[in-house]
């Protein structure tokens, strides 16, 4: 049983009209399972603010609202919460509310008029193409047990840009159905072709051809990237855990994360001249605006390019 399910089926947990809510976004919003479970997640937080508040669910006014949000950006610093996080849950709760006011459940939607925290605008984090390659080539650790299939995952991950989600649920069929292109499955089960460069491409092959058949056990599925212990679908933890010994290995420190990789897909993408709607496709983004965070990175290197080619700059020599 998952997890959502088996909130839904305790009542003890979060209320009835939560429960009718979870099982609607879960029928019709076609999210995924990360998805669901982070709804699951601020609606459980959120009923043990009505409970300890003594509040009715259906008769909470904007002003109580308000205070909740007050609530989540003042935790104490071990149950802080970035403000990404917040957002999240204050998007789940005008969800909810206007979920449940277009259900005739409530008579007035109290988040109609709700103010949100603004959002400090963080730029990713992105590695240079050097420290991007000095990873590649310490991903394939012959003291592991799968340095083929280590070095696969993350060359896959650069060359298309995609989320580690989407990287552990490729199947060997959506990988070889064709030479340049795969089709991922990403967020809202949305369908996208990616491009699969042939460096990366060759390291997929090679794992195919000469490690993967090692892992596969009578019960395994279909999926690229399996565990080598139980055959199973890898998880995006281990793949975590596979990019950061990689990145230590080449003595690159910071958050490094499989994320890191695409962001540093697109950035790359975008300092090479392309097309900034092209890259929104190949990253499965909705909409422009959640691309355009790159342009702004990707406006230091336009400065410090025409620094150093324009005629009229100063140039800066070893002796200044």
């Amino acid at each position: 049983m998952s997890q959502i399910s088996a909130i839904v089926e305790n009542p003890t947990e979060i209320s009835e009209n939560m429960k009718f809510f979870l099982g609607w976004i879960s029928a019709e919003k076609g999210l995924s399972d990360n998805t669901k479970t982070s709804y699951l997640f601020d609606l459980t937080r959120f009923q043990e603010y009505i409970e300890k508040n003594n509040l009715e669910e259906k008769a909470i006014s904007q002003e109580d609202l308000q205070k909740y949000i007050t609530y989540l950006c003042n935790l104490p610093e071990k149950e802080k919460l970035v403000q990404t996080t917040i957002h999240r849950h204050i998007s789940t709760i005008r969800g909810y509310y206007k979920f449940l006011f277009a259900e005739d459940i409530i008579n007035h939607d109290p988040t109609e008029n709700l103010e949100s925290p603004k959002l400090a605008k963080t730029l990713p984090y992105t590695l240079c193409v050097e420290d991007v390659f000095k990873i590649l080539d310490n991903a394939a650790d012959e003291n592991e047990k799968a340095p083929l299939r280590n070095r696969a995952i993350l060359e896959l991950l650069y060359s298309t840009g995609m989320r580690v989600s989407e990287c552990v649920s490729v199947t060997t069929e959506q990988f070889l159905t064709n030479k340049d292109f795969m089709m991922v499955t990403g967020k809202g089960n949305k369908e996208r072709l990616v491009p699969v460069g042939e460096i990366a491409r060759d390291w997929v092959l090679r794992y195919l051809n000469e490690e993967r058949d090692k892992f596969v056990k009578p019960a395994s599925a279909n999926f690229l990237f399996i565990n080598q212990k139980f055959g199973k679908q890898l998880t995006r933890m281990a793949v975590f855990d596979i990019i950061k010994k990689a990145a230590k290995r080449a003595g690159i420190l910071g958050g490094i994360s499989p994320h890191t990789m695409r962001h540093s897909f697109a950035t790359h993408l975008l300092e090479g001249g392309c097309d900034l709607r092209i890259v929104q496709e190949f990253l499965g983004h909705s909409s422009i605006t959640t691309t355009e965070i790159y342009t702004h990175v990707t406006s230091t290197f336009l400065i410090e390019t025409h620094h150093h080619f324009h005629p009229r700059q100063i140039k800066k020599t070893s002796e200044n």
